[in-house]
């Protein structure tokens, strides 16, 4: 394969690397890689793990070209405390931006198939997924990484709560001090106008409920209900941040009527699609501590179904 230093975005440019596939015959199918919830490097570094950067380089083995980025709030994260840009900062500026703007640079390379693009979003990438498709991304198909088709305030509530239910007397108050006011503005949030959601803060002064009340209204559920392109849904059986029964089987309920929809399943894996460690969400972030790599089963799957795609 060979990488090839690639910039994203104009206003806020980013680092990325395209990878391309040393044998085999241009134009080249691509994929779009999409990081997860936080301010992740262009390999989505967690702890000593580096995934899109081994599925960068599984998917160029097999003849599939991908691109990855560092993301805004990676490199301009201070920059935009420091401004009070983060007041009303929402999904939209932190990620899907770059991912279509990723797509885009794709298209204008002949070594790529422009019919042959397509997004691979982990985590909360994948939530974001098939809003990034709608809000210009145009791909030929979708994959769910590990990704949730419920809100994100749903989900860190019942992570906390899974927490709680094996914690001591004296951590469960502390926890419970800690989310309560969280948790009551999640309750009200919906309620409030956007100036009102820009003002008030969550956990501090540069993350305001503005956030989260923007992606909540435009629920990944609004999207998938009239999805009819090809979905990949892929979920490891051993991951603590999302769940099998109300995430796995939810996407399935949400594109039954997709008969291009395929769910794929992978017992004995984490978050990263890689083998189990604690699976125990109390030590997540131990569980990332061991170096591995992303399950090749996990990306001759990706490989198999993107070959499928007409």
């Amino acid at each position: 394969m060979n990488e090839e230093k690639i910039t994203i975005g104009t206003e806020y440019q980013l680092n990325g690397l395209l990878t391309i596939p040393a044998a085999g015959a241009a134009p080249f199918p691509a994929v779009v890689l999409v990081h997860g919830s936080g301010p992740n490097d262009m390999n989505e570094k967690v702890g000593k793990n580096f995934p899109f950067r081994d599925l960068a380089e599984g998917l160029a083995r097999q003849g599939i070209a991908a691109i990855r980025y560092d993301k805004r709030t990676c490199i301009y994260g201070k920059k935009l405390a420091k401004s009070g840009k983060l007041n009303n900062f929402t999904v939209k500026e932190e990620t899907i931006e770059d991912a279509v703007f990723a797509a885009n640079l794709l298209r204008k390379d002949s070594r790529i198939d422009p019919k042959k693009i397509f997004i691979l979003g982990h985590s909360l990438g994948g939530m974001l997924a098939p809003r990034i498709d709608a809000e210009g991304g145009n791909f030929a198909g979708l994959i769910i990484w590990a990704g949730s088709p419920r809100k994100l305030e749903e989900i860190l509530m019942e992570q906390q709560d899974e927490v709680l239910k094996t914690s001591n007397a004296i951590m469960k108050w502390i926890i419970n001090r800690q989310i309560r006011k969280p948790r009551e503005k999640f309750h009200k949030m919906y309620y409030m106008s956007d100036e009102e959601a820009i003002a008030t803060p969550l956990f501090n002064k540069y993350n305001t409920v503005y956030y989260w009340k923007e992606m909540g209204e435009k629920s990944a559920v609004n999207y998938l209900k009239n999805l009819i392109k090809p979905v990949l849904v892929m979920h490891p059986g051993d991951d603590f941040h999302v769940s099998l029964e109300k995430d796995f089987e939810k996407y399935k309920e949400l594109l039954m009527h997709n008969s291009n929809a395929v769910f794929k399943l992978y017992p004995g894996l984490n978050h990263l699609f890689m083998p189990t460690v604690y699976g125990d969400i109390k030590k997540f972030r131990k569980e990332y501590q061991k170096p591995q790599k992303v399950n090749e089963n996990v990306i001759n799957d990706i490989v198999n179904w993107i070959k499928t795609v007409k």
